[in-house]
């Protein structure tokens, strides 16, 4: 099922990371991982920086978020304390998104299934450099028609919240209740094909895969 239009959404991002923040997240980082390993192994600093080729003094300021770390050095610490180099980097927070949105202030989205009479309300779309999962609150009510012709790229998950419905997929039908949930390759044939007891509600969450640029 994919949307055509978007209009007016009620979703927040978290604030991002700025540069600054993370340069000292990633020296707090490595202070951290580099002193808890010397200690694991039970080596003084001057043994610790003997082992791994740089100066006592160089070593405390790593350990103490004093100095930032080239490529070379965090290569000779990984080396010299037997690690691989991306453990050193444990504990990082990286930059990411998250959407949050009020109960009833979804964006209202149009999709092919708005013409047989269904309502969308987004509420959220992860997308980053490919889009990659969305969530949708999908509404059938008295003028809703039956649609089992959805196809789309990635795998959707559907769970019944409210009213009973028969949802096809591929050659099987499923008659879905209160609870139920149905998870389906998008791109086999897909949709209501009868509508039991409305109004009918649905969460519909679709993850794509990550060359889907656009859905």
């Amino acid at each position: 099922m994919t949307d055509d239009v978007a209009a007016g959404s009620a979703a927040h991002l978290a604030p991002p990371v700025t540069p600054e923040t993370l340069h000292q997240e990633l020296k707090d980082a490595i202070a951290a991982q580099v002193r808890d390993i010397r200690h694991a192994q039970n080596l003084s600093i001057a043994a610790a920086a003997e082992r791994i080729g740089i100066s006592k003094a160089m070593l405390s300021k790593i350990e103490n978020s004093q100095t930032s770390c080239s490529l070379a050095t965090l290569a000779l610490l990984a080396d010299g304390l037997g690690v691989p180099v991306t453990a050193l980097f444990r504990g990082v927070a990286v930059e990411s998104d998250a959407v949050f949105v009020p109960a009833g202030h979804g964006a209202k989205i149009v999709r092919r299934g708005s013409r047989q009479g269904h309502l969308y309300e987004l509420l959220g779309a992860l997308r980053g450099p490919h889009k990659r999962m969305e969530a949708v609150l999908v509404t059938l009510t008295d003028e809703s028609e039956v649609f089992p012709m959805f196809q789309h790229t990635g795998t959707e998950l559907l769970y019944m919240l409210e009213g009973t419905m028969v949802y096809h997929h591929g050659e099987d039908d499923y008659t879905m209740r209160p609870g139920d949930a149905l998870q389906l390759d998008g791109e086999g044939p897909h949709g209501p094909v009868e509508l039991v007891r409305l109004p009918a509600r649905f969460l519909s969450v679709t993850a794509y895969p990550d060359n889907a640029d656009s859905i």
